[in-house]
């Protein structure tokens, strides 16, 4: 009786053994479970990582067409400002790094009235440049008087290698010129090519057309 009890337990005992993990399992599925870890987790960062440059280039793309359409209203919107009716020449003064001329839209004054503008890249007290833009109201082509209102707002930071062309109206074919002189020419560029290479090194390029290229009598 008792070598028949003695069997029957030494059987169960044989049933859980099998029933349980052995060591080498237990660090397999260990293993297993850390590698899938690691695989999900590098492929959240990836995807965060990716939606973040995504949102980062959109916030850029978005700030740089902000910016190209208020430039563009300003430049489309140059007027042939003549200080006196007898006046021939024009007030539009533009080198390779800077602009000043009298616009005909005014953001100041909600998009009606004229302004004087100013348009360059400049350095700031940290050494960089950026890209500034000034609107003055009422158009004053002098320093003499009160100074009216004056509105400056920066552009783009970190800009590098701005530079400025104008096209010439009477050239036969495309031609594009550094320095654009109002009291020598007497008339507007038909358009204004404006590029830089901005903060993450790519070039920006803008063509804006000249509405009244031409002088009006």
């Amino acid at each position: 009786m008792s070598v028949r009890i003695f069997s029957r337990a030494r059987r169960t005992l044989q049933r859980n053994d099998a029933a349980g993990f052995t060591l080498i399992e237990v660090v397999l599925a260990l293993t297993i479970f850390a590698l899938l870890g690691t695989i999900l987790y590098g492929a959240f960062a990836l995807s965060h990582s990716a939606v973040a440059k995504s949102q980062a280039s959109a916030a850029r793309s978005q700030k740089q067409r902000s910016v190209a359409d208020l430039l563009g209203s300003y430049i489309r919107s140059a007027y042939p400002y003549r200080s006196s009716p007898q006046e021939q020449s024009v007030f539009f003064e533009g080198a390779s790094d800077r602009l000043a001329f009298v616009s005909a839209y005014s953001h100041g004054m909600g998009g009606r009235g004229m302004a004087k503008i100013y348009i360059a890249a400049e350095g700031g007290g940290s050494g960089e440049t950026a890209l500034h833009l000034e609107e003055a109201t009422p158009v004053r082509l002098n320093d003499e008087g009160p100074t009216g209102e004056s509105h400056r707002v920066i552009l783009a930071d970190r800009v590098e290698g701005m530079r400025i062309a104008y096209m010439d109206p009477e050239a036969e074919t495309e031609t594009w010129e550094e320095r654009w002189d109002g009291n020598e020419r007497r008339m507007l560029p038909r358009a204004v090519r404006l590029t830089y290479r901005d903060a993450q090194g790519q070039e920006v390029r803008w063509v804006f057309p000249v509405m009244m290229h031409v002088l009006m009598p």
